[in-house]
């Protein structure tokens, strides 16, 4: 049996304008999944998942079944096995072993749809943990190359190589396209508005393609956003907080004029703005889910907690570990 871990993440600049080959930074934080893997016999694959922002389930399927028998809604299993079934996929490819089966437990502190990249962490933690119970080891790079395969299955091919890299090499990263590598980052003080809900990842996506296909200027929006990620890398660089948090007040503006914001992100963005925050910004694709605020106070997080639509709000320090092993 073996259990694996992988981090979450935030962006502090460019989701949306990734999907365009524009470049995007994300973080990762010290919110993780944990992925255990134990082999069986018989080839089935068994499922227990909890803590997903789903109710606890179990199921249990082979090859052979088109889909899990489980009372359950279609949805409900459709998110809390598709990327488990793609990590063991992959495992199975990377050991060689096409028959393997396993008893599976999830575990996430990650909000699912969030925008805090629970999918990522799941599926990364998950073909680690699988292909090392199959005497496999592999490189959190080959981790990362091979969560991006998953999730690329799994997201009918609009996924970004963004999340997955980030989940399994850990700290601060830049994604540009296939050119993924990791950047060096101050310490940064971040705090995270939720407010309970999950945007339709799909739905904003396809929304910005029909305004950058309709508007020149949104088209331009979207790179204006590729811009803000360059300035924001030499600020990290220098190591310059304050000017990374206006460059996130800067990005948040163009995701709102970009229609993926909500009324409950922009309450927690004020809110977390009007307490002295040194920027704040939605993180994800937006809708719903999770704001990024950076505040070395507690003033950000009291205010969010009286912010009406915020259900919770924690602060969560830049993970640099990626997706390892952990003790069972």
């Amino acid at each position: 049996m073996v259990v694996s871990s992988a981090p979450g993440k935030v962006y502090l600049f460019g989701e949306h304008a990734v999907v365009y080959g524009e470049p995007a930074v994300p973080c990762a934080i010290e919110r993780r999944a944990r992925v255990t893997a134990e082999a069986r016999d018989d080839g089935r694959i068994r499922v227990h998942a909890e803590d997903l922002s789903l109710n606890g389930f179990t199921v249990e399927y082979s090859d052979e079944t088109d889909a899990p028998d489980v009372d359950a809604s279609e949805s409900l299993v459709e998110a809390g096995i598709s990327y488990i079934d793609a990590a063991v996929e992959q495992a199975r490819e990377a050991a060689g072993e096409p028959d393997a089966g396993f008893d599976i437990t999830v575990e996430s502190e990650i909000p699912l749809g969030a925008g805090l990249g629970s999918s990522a962490a799941v599926t990364a933690a998950g073909i680690d943990a699988g292909t090392r119970e199959l005497g496999v080891e592999l490189t959190a790079e080959e981790v990362a190359e091979r969560a991006y395969q998953a999730e690329l299955e799994v997201q009918d091919g609009e996924a970004s190589r963004a999340d997955t890299f980030c989940s399994a090499t850990g700290g601060a990263v830049r994604v540009e396209g296939d050119d993924c590598r990791s950047i060096e980052a101050p310490d940064l003080p971040f705090v995270i508005g939720f407010d309970g809900g999950a945007g339709d990842t799909g739905k904003l996506v396809a929304g910005v393609r029909a305004l950058r296909e309709e508007y020149d200027f949104a088209a331009d929006t979207v790179g204006n956003i590729g811009d803000i990620v360059r300035s924001g890398e030499e600020a990290l660089a220098e190591g310059n907080v304050e000017e990374l948090g206006k460059l996130m007040n800067f990005n948040h503006g163009l995701l709102e004029a970009l229609g993926v914001s909500s009324r409950s992100l922009d309450q927690m963005v004020w809110a977390a703005r009007d307490a002295g925050a040194l920027g704040a910004k939605l993180t994800g694709a937006g809708g719903g889910g999770c704001i990024v605020a950076l505040d070395p106070t507690d003033a950000t997080e009291t205010a969010l907690g009286y912010t009406p639509g915020c259900e919770d709000a924690f602060r969560a320090e830049l993970d640099t570990d990626g997706v390892r092993v952990e003790e069972a």
